[in-house]
């Protein structure tokens, strides 16, 4: 469905002094420096997988999937979509994509939904009738029959989200693009989003690339995920790859009502960080578990305060980064 080979992205940024100074004088004598958003990127999409695309933000997450979409074209390298160039051919390619980014908005801001979504049914030429089966499929699965008629301005962010989803998929594109889907919303929606992908995926056969700083996401969809950091494709592999090096490593901390001189550390666990009434430590959960830990050492001292921190997505790619998986050549 998707391959990309040696796949890049220089940007040209003016590069002038600070001021009004600098500002007249870049107009006469302009410089510009280059700035590599992704570098020698090489994956293969099969039909019907849900990949997680994943890095920190500047990462090279979203101009890749610009690539991909036809928006940019690369700098060097190529990449073929269902065996098109995205670019050159825009339009054919534009018929069996959809796209959803977390941060913009396909639909028109003053229409009712039902407005919006007959437009976007009109471009694609989705014939009549089967445009209604699917305006009730997603008014059922997305919960949308109450919102059809309301303007989108005066919708919440997860019912916008939940209405963009539908207009990517109206016209039934052959692959998806997700690109921050469920970023801002509350847990119930985001819960009800990823069935809905879920399903999508499983009952059509729909290929999704989801780009998300949500491992929750991740973790509920995709089986593979590729991880992007500065620009480099670091690792592309299974998920379950991820959590079984990275993903079962918490950490826990304790405000204490005194100081800690003499505290044993608990079996299980590491100590990461100890001041005179703080403690911080990481334990494998395969081997022990928050409650255990807590007990040591409530056992040994009075806890004022504790909290559990999961791994989030920039500890795992700076560990991959730092030699913890193999790099991708």
């Amino acid at each position: 469905m998707i391959h990309a080979e040696n796949l890049t992205k220089v940007y040209r940024i003016a590069d002038k002094d600070p001021g009004v100074a600098g500002a007249v004088k870049h107009l006469f004598r302009p410089r510009s420096k280059s700035k590599t958003a992704v570098k020698d990127v090489n994956f293969t999409i099969e039909p019907g997988e849900i990949v997680g695309y994943i890095g920190v933000n500047g990462a090279g997450k979203s101009t890749t999937i610009k690539m991909l979409t036809g928006i940019l074209l690369p700098t060097a390298g190529q990449v073929r979509v269902l065996g098109r160039d995205p670019h050159r051919q825009r339009v054919a390619n534009a018929r069996d994509i959809g796209v959803v980014f977390g941060q913009r908005s396909q639909l028109w801001w003053d229409l009712a939904l039902i407005e919006s979504l007959t437009m976007v049914g009109r471009i694609y030429e989705v014939p009549d009738a089967h445009f209604k089966r699917l305006i009730d499929e997603f008014s059922e699965t997305l919960e949308l029959k109450e919102l059809l008629r309301v303007p989108i301005r005066n919708m919440s962010l997860g019912q916008k989200m939940r209405a963009e989803l539908a207009a990517t998929l109206i016209h039934e594109p052959q692959i998806v693009y997700l690109d921050e889907p469920t970023i801002g919303l509350d847990l119930l929606v985001k819960e009800r989003i990823r069935a809905f992908i879920k399903r999508v995926n499983e009952e059509r056969g729909t290929t999704v690339i989801l780009t998300t700083h949500d491992l929750g996401d991740i973790e509920e969809l995709c089986k593979r995920v590729l991880i992007i950091d500065d620009g480099v494709l670091i690792y592309d592999g299974p998920l379950e790859t991820i959590k079984q090096r990275f993903g079962k490593y918490r950490e826990i901390t304790f405000e204490t009502a005194a100081d800690l001189n003499g505290l044993l550390v608990p079996d299980g666990a590491e100590l990461l960080t100890q001041s005179e009434r703080r403690l911080a430590l990481r334990f494998d959960r395969t081997l022990t578990s928050a409650s255990r830990v807590s007990a040591a050492v409530m056992g040994q001292i009075e806890v004022v305060d504790l909290s559990l921190k999961e791994p989030d997505l920039s500890m795992v790619v700076k560990q991959i980064y730092q030699g913890g998986l193999k790099v991708v050549a």
